[in-house]
């Protein structure tokens, strides 16, 4: 059929939908839509397509327990432009598809070179509707953009737009049991919670008759939903309000038909369930939360609500059972701790999971959804299943457990203290990686001591299978007594697991401060994939006798960047007597350097008034303050310095030949780069009038040795 053309459809019309779904779980939906009988079912990016009838799409609203839409496929357009996309739109019957006296609503996702605003192509859409009714029906739809009884949707790909039509109406996570301003905070959506349990193989245990217990159950969301699915209760029967209601498709007999048909299954499915389902919580005002939507969903009585710790679940499956059953499967949604104080809990919180599962047999499965990849390494075992997803807008991944009866994976290490500690890890071969860091620390720290080095790099990707770098910093001031590791995860090639990479990244954050007598509460996980807004975890350092702030949870800029020692011992060389210009602020750590060496004065300069107000710390807490240390947004005039501090970075939109004119006739510029192949070409040296000397292995510490390129130190003075 033309898709111009395409008017009210008859239940034996083949038409394409699109369920739409969370990412990672495309293969579980298509799985799901197969199991309704649909045909030709097809798991694409953000979803699944799928032919049928008008009966199928219901089937798939009104049965599809991850599905967050169901959208028909109404007319596939030119969108070369906007004038393109609105003559195909109004050209479309919508006379025959939306009823008089609905209000419409269009949502736009995808550009184009044409099409680059989201707004401007659904108002495009919408006029074409709206011209169009006006035209056929002499009167013009209403608008309502929050709860329209006809939601369309526009997918622009390249020069083409796809027009959907919402069937589903509001995201089908809303299946209505949950009352709006009343829940738990942050409970995860009901498709989400379906997902997980059927990505462990819920359906199937709950038809043998399998235990279920959530022990940190929250609002009960997975409890309820673990119910529905053992008692075979269609999720979407509460709704009472659909998108295809106003539809001028929508058949009426078919869709009550379904409802007919899902209220007997649920009923016998309610009396035949004998899954035993536990949902615990230590906080009551969950559990009385969890219980009310328990009730409204109709399945209070299938769920044990117990208020206790999540530690006692084999006890309370031994109480409800008789005996701990043969087999089941745990699911919880346990605490991120993506706040700072809250991450100081999570040890015990991953301690009382542990113990939860520890009497369980072969036959149970975990399935939980996390965040935080340390979490294998917490629990002593590896996800045989991991399916990354996002809970809201946090990164997380559902990860599926199978054999709990193995016990926890646990490595005896020797600290350098020669204390013997056990480590629980995800893999038994992080003993190599334990083995091989106490090497190089024990090596590391006799020379620390010689050189008279207090924050250096302890291991540098020494095993590529442990790839992150580790750098422990002596803590001064009102740290003093207080040593503090970084442990800083490399980028993970497109080769490797990134499952594997995280869980050996895990191990390596677990077993660093065991082995180098550092409290955990004081070692600071970076992974790669960490954004810059990290919370942070500012410290006093040492740097000989030089007192800094760092910030170790920083991405990219600690405040002290290690590699760099040698070059602040450089500028300190050269400083005495000198006007000394920082031309970035470094955190002050290169001005304080400076003015340690008797420089005459410095000056830091940076566009940022935050990073300024950290040099204004560093440098005062050195005794450095007052007319001879200024720190500004911009230079004066045409000042000139006898030394110049510069990282190349710094140099955006300022020319070399600029920053050289600013050097007195005897004046030295020390430039660094941390690009490998950062080079000064000799034109610009010669526009600049300089000469140049590669000081770099110079600056290479003996902590920094396995990587020799980490950075560049150039030399420049006036030729």
């Amino acid at each position: 059929m033309d898709a111009m053309a395409r008017s009210k459809q008859t239940d034996t019309d083949e038409l394409e939908f699109f369920a739409r779904c969370a990412a990672g779980f495309e293969s579980l939906l298509a799985d799901e839509l197969r199991a309704l009988r649909l045909r030709r079912v097809r798991p694409l990016k953000g979803g699944v397509a799928f032919f049928g009838t008008v009966a199928d799409a219901y089937r798939a609203c009104l049965w599809s327990r991850i599905a967050t839409r169901i959208q028909l496929v109404l007319a596939r357009l030119d969108a070369r432009d906007g004038d393109a996309l609105y003559a195909g739109c109004v050209r479309y019957p919508w006379e025959t598809c939306i009823a008089s006296g609905a209000t419409i609503a269009v949502q736009a996702h995808g550009t184009n070179d044409a099409l680059r605003n989201t707004q401007f192509t659904a108002l495009k859409v919408k006029d074409a509707v709206c011209d169009r009714l006006r035209e056929q029906r002499g009167e013009r739809p209403d608008v309502d953009p929050r709860d329209p009884d006809i939601a369309l949707d526009v997918s622009l790909h390249k020069s083409h737009a796809t027009i959907f039509l919402n069937l589903s109406g509001a995201s089908l996570h809303r299946r209505g049991y949950r009352a709006d301003g009343i829940q738990t905070e942050a409970p995860l959506k009901e498709t989400l919670a379906a997902g997980i349990l059927l990505a462990a193989g819920w359906p199937a245990l709950a038809r043998r008759g399998a235990a279920f217990s959530d022990p940190m159950c929250g609002s009960g969301t997975l409890a309820v939903e673990a119910v529905l699915i053992a008692a075979d209760i269609a999720p979407g029967i509460l709704r009472e309000r659909w998108g295809f209601q106003s539809w001028l498709g929508h058949d009426e007999t078919a869709w009550q038909a379904l409802l007919a048909e899902a209220r007997q299954r649920a009923g016998k499915g309610i009396a035949a369930c004998c899954s035993s389902i536990l949902a615990g919580d230590l906080e009551p005002s969950a559990i009385a939360i969890a219980r009310d939507n328990a009730q409204r969903a109709g399945v209070a009585d299938l769920i044990d609500f117990s208020v206790a710790d999540a530690a006692t679940l084999g006890k309370r499956l031994e109480a409800a059972c008789g005996t701990v059953p043969g087999q089941g499967l745990v699911a919880v949604n346990p605490p991120y701790g993506m706040r700072l104080e809250s991450k100081e809990e999570l040890p015990a919180t991953y301690a009382a999971l542990a113990a939860a599962i520890a009497p369980l047999g072969d036959g149970w499965k975990l399935a939980l959804i996390s965040p935080d990849t340390g979490i294998d390494t917490a629990l002593g075992m590896a996800a045989g299943t991991a399916i990354p997803c996002y809970n809201g807008p946090i990164k997380a991944s559902v990860r599926i457990y199978d054999a709990l009866s193995a016990p926890r994976t646990q490595i005896d290490v020797i600290s350098l203290a020669g204390t013997q500690r056990t480590v629980t890890v995800a893999e038994k071969n992080s003993e190599q990686f334990a083995a091989r860091l106490r090497k190089v620390a024990k090596e590391r720290a006799k020379w620390a001591r010689r050189a008279g080095v207090s924050c250096y790099r302890i291991y540098d990707a020494d095993l590529p299978d442990y790839a992150c770098s580790i750098d422990l910093f002596a803590g001064t001031g009102a740290d003093e007594g207080t040593r503090f590791l970084r442990i800083e995860e490399h980028p993970v090639p497109g080769s490797i697991d990134a499952d594997r990479a995280a869980r050996r990244f895990a191990d390596a954050c677990a077993i660093a401060p065991a082995v180098l007598d550092v409290d955990a509460a004081n070692a600071v996980a970076i992974a790669a994939d960490q954004d810059d807004a990290h919370a942070a975890r500012i410290a006093s350092v040492a740097e000989g006798d030089l007192i800094f702030e760092a910030n170790l949870g920083a991405k990219h800029d600690t405040g002290l960047a290690l590699d760099h020692r040698a070059t602040r011992a450089l500028v300190r060389e050269l400083a005495a007597g000198s006007r000394f210009l920082s031309w970035g602020s470094y955190a002050g750590t290169v001005a304080a350097s400076a003015a340690a060496g008797g420089a005459a004065s410095t000056v830091v300069v940076d566009p940022s008034s935050s990073y300024l107000d950290w040099a204004r710390r560093n440098m005062e807490a050195n005794g450095f303050a007052g007319k001879r240390h200024r720190l500004a947004r911009e230079l004066r005039g045409n000042e000139t310095f006898d030394l110049i501090y510069a990282d190349a970075s710094a140099l955006a939109g300022t020319a070399l030949e600029d920053l050289a004119a600013r050097l007195s006739p005897t004046g030295t510029l020390v430039l660094t780069s941390s690009r490998r192949d950062f080079r000064i070409d000799d034109a610009e040296l010669a526009a600049a009038h300089l000469s140049l000397e590669d000081v770099t292995p110079t600056t290479i510490g003996h902590d920094f040795e396995r990587t020799p390129k980490i950075h560049r130190c150039l030399l420049l003075r006036r030729s």
